[in-house]
Order: C-alpha cells, then structure tokens, then sequence
C-alpha cells in the first residue's frame, strides 16, 4: 500500500479545541492510556469529517485497528455532539438579526432503492433532510436535526417547530417556494408563470436576498463526509451537530 502526506483545511484553532474536548472527556472518564493522544485522536476525527478519509485510509494513516478508528470517531463526534445548541439557544442570538434565511438541503446516504422513506422524489437520491437557518450575511447559524430524505420541507420545519419559533419572537424569514403556506414571519416568492411586473421585481429581490443562504449550503458541504454519508442514519444527526460545532469554532 501506497502512503503520502495530505493536509486538512482548517485552522490550528480548530484542532486545539477538539483536542480540549477529548482531553476533557478522557479526563471525566478516567481514562489511563490509549493507543493515541488527545491531539493525535483529533487530527483523525477532523480527516474524517472534513476530508471524508474512510476507515481504511484512517487505519492505514495512523497505524491502529479499523475497530478502534470507529471508537475514536465516535467519541469525538458525541463529545462535539452534545455543545451543538437548541433551536431555543439559537433563538435567542438569532433574536439580534435584522431577519434569517431559511432553507433545506438533502445530505446524501448510500441506501437502495428499497428504502423509500430515504428517498427524495425532488432531487431524485437517496439522503437525509436537514433544515438550516443563516444570519442576512449566509453565515450558517442552526442545523435541524436529520429527517428522512423524504420528507417534504415545510413538514420539516413545522417538526422541528422552527415557523413557531420565528413567530414567537418576530423575526422575519426569507424561504423558498418550498416554504408556501408556512405562514407567520416567513417570506416566500410569488408562485406561476404568468406574474404580474410588480410580482415579477418582487420574486427578483427575494431571490437576492435568499441566495445568500446557499453560502451556508456550500459552508456546510465543505466538509466532505456530508457530501456522501455512509454511516447509519441514526448517528447523522450527531455528526451534523459536531460539524455545526466545528465551524463555529474555526470561525
């Protein structure tokens, strides 16, 4: 087997923090001695979740067990998992913003065919849904927890309670057409092909204004595990919280 350098792109910041949190842990738990360090465990879990290395590459990369590559990813993914905050957290730092954009994206999973509830007729894959919400910059603030990829959007947001959210605090939100009928502070284009010019200059503001939240998208996807999950669906709603946790740490 063939083995060269490679680089991560994130910060030092970033790997220090990690490091931190699984010193900590491993401090909490009483841990006496694994097969590597705090920082060593770091750097693994950020190849991972940033590069999208799979466990082969990580087994062969640091010299350890394919079992034990598992573990550390695991642990590093709680420990990040569980500082991730609630949409009531994000709320009351979203409570300072002019207004928030929301929208949805599709994380993709490798499932079969057979797997309806995965599947989105709208981007025609199988994946999970997940719900996000950026300041008036794009910059990414909040990430729902994941649905099945079939499910619809709006759905979406009205689980996760989000339209409640926004209208308790007045806050005003910039959507997509998916997003027809939310209701409340939720601002949607106008729907048809035959508009009138007033509906036509409006649809073309909104869009200036939402295609702004596709920075969070392209944020989000930069780390490339999400980009083609292959872990179990019930562990992504973890590894997109420790994601969340991550950037907001490097920036």
């Amino acid at each position: 087997m063939l083995v060269y350098p490679s680089s991560i792109d994130l910060s030092g910041r970033t790997l220090r923090f990690l490091t931190g949190r699984l010193a900590a842990r491993r401090q909490d738990i009483g841990t006496r001695w694994r097969r590597l360090p705090a920082s060593r465990q770091a750097l693994l879990a950020l190849a991972h979740l940033r590069c999208g290395d799979t466990y082969a590459q990580l087994d062969s990369g640091f010299s350890i067990g394919i079992t034990t590559v598992y573990r550390y990813i695991r642990e590093a993914v709680e420990a990040l998992a569980v500082l991730a905050p609630s949409l009531a957290g994000a709320m009351r730092a979203i409570r300072q913003k002019a207004f928030v954009i929301l929208d949805g994206t599709l994380l993709p999973i490798d499932r079969i065919a057979a797997d309806t509830p995965y599947y989105s007729g709208k981007h025609k894959r199988h994946g999970m849904n997940v719900q996000v919400l950026t300041d008036p910059f794009g910059r990414l603030l909040w990430v729902s927890p994941a649905l099945p990829g079939s499910t619809h959007d709006l759905t979406a947001a009205r689980h996760h309670g989000i339209i409640a959210a926004l209208t308790e605090a007045g806050l005003r939100c910039w959507a997509d057409k998916a997003y027809q009928g939310a209701g409340g502070p939720v601002r949607v284009p106008f729907r048809g092909r035959h508009l009138k010019r007033w509906k036509h200059r409006h649809n073309t503001t909104h869009a200036k204004i939402r295609c702004l939240g596709e920075q969070a998208m392209a944020t989000l996807k930069g780390w490339r595990l999400l980009r083609k999950l292959r872990c179990s669906t019930n562990r992504i709603t973890d590894v997109v919280k420790a994601v969340l946790v991550l950037h907001h740490a490097s920036t």
